[in-house]
């Protein structure tokens, strides 16, 4: 059996875990990066981790095959640079170079969406599959696409941006600085922003029954469609239908096999699910008529997706 690292490198954490051939996680951990003090001090961070996690698992380092990288952000892979991540202040940090001054193995860099996408069609919901993307429903929307079974990076690491898709000309803002991103519609704060809307419209709805803690959340509309509500019910129909218009128009560009979904949003389930598939269905160039309509399917991997694919970087 061959181990490998693989390194999911967030704004609030990093996350490190050693990933056996098969795709199982043998142990993993957590540290807070110590931003402030400059890359250099990352990059011995995510060595001390790596140690960490290696003896956490009873290896040494001879056992381990390699160390994949997942970043936030535009990634240069050839290079081994992360060209710049806003949340966590790189620019230009060669990431690769800083590491093998600690420790001389074989790695590989890529942006973290895209390391889920290719985690998830190695391991997870697009198991076997050469064609698929990968669309997480976060604080953002974040993309990744798997052509021909190879990463789809575009030039010097600039591509996959799906979230940044328009749906909308002139629409809501979004946080790139543009207005009508994908991204403002489908993602938790768009939302959020949407189940508040609809509050202030309908203040005796049962939303005003799952907040937490008196705030909404993206779970607020969920809950209450559960119960019943028709207010909450018109919320998430919006909103599925934001969130299938820009698979639609991923799918009429690559017309993958299968679409994985993940983050937190995800985890409403087949409420959401079921009415982005009848959406998507409908609406897809050709629809059945050319070819069965890709599957859209739930993200298995959960919050491992991005430590098991930048492992997989280097398998």
């Amino acid at each position: 059996m061959a181990y490998y690292i693989g390194i999911d490198i967030g704004g609030m954490s990093i996350k490190a875990g050693v990933v056996d051939s098969a795709g199982k996680i043998v142990e993993k951990d957590t540290i807070v990066p110590r931003v402030a003090e400059g890359q250099d001090a990352i990059a011995k961070d995510m060595f001390d981790l790596c140690e960490k996690v290696i003896k956490k698992a009873g290896l040494e380092k001879k056992d381990i095959s390699g160390v994949g990288f997942g970043s936030p952000g535009t990634v240069d892979a050839d290079k081994g640079v992360i060209t710049f991540a806003a949340n966590l202040g790189f620019k230009k940090f060669a990431l690769l170079k800083e590491f093998s001054k600690y420790w001389s193995v074989k790695t590989a860099v890529g942006n973290d969406a895209n390391c889920a996408a290719l985690g998830e069609t190695k391991f997870g919901g697009g198991k076997n599959k050469q064609n698929a993307f990968f669309v997480t429903l976060g604080t953002g929307v974040g993309t990744g696409f798997i052509v021909d079974g190879k990463i789809l990076t575009g030039h010097k690491g600039g591509g996959s941006e799906g979230g940044h898709i328009c749906i909308r000309m002139g629409g809501e803002k979004c946080s790139c600085g543009e207005r009508g991103c994908w991204e403002a519609y489908a993602s938790a704060t768009g939302l959020i922003r949407q189940t508040e809307k609809a509050l202030k419209k309908y203040p005796d709805s049962l939303m005003t029954t799952t907040l937490e803690n008196g705030k909404v959340t993206g779970r607020t509309a969920f809950e209450a469609a559960r119960l019943g509500d028709k207010a909450a019910t018109k919320v998430i129909d919006t909103y599925a239908k934001y969130v299938a218009t820009g698979i639609v128009l991923l799918i009429n560009v690559f017309r993958p096999e299968v679409v994985m979904i993940g983050g937190g949003v995800s985890n409403a389930g087949d409420i959401l699910l079921s009415r982005v598939n009848r959406y998507v269905s409908r609406h897809c160039f050709g629809d059945k008529r050319i070819n069965p309509v890709p599957k859209i399917v739930l993200a298995e991997l959960g919050n491992d997706a991005g430590i098991i694919g930048a492992a997989s970087l280097v398998m």
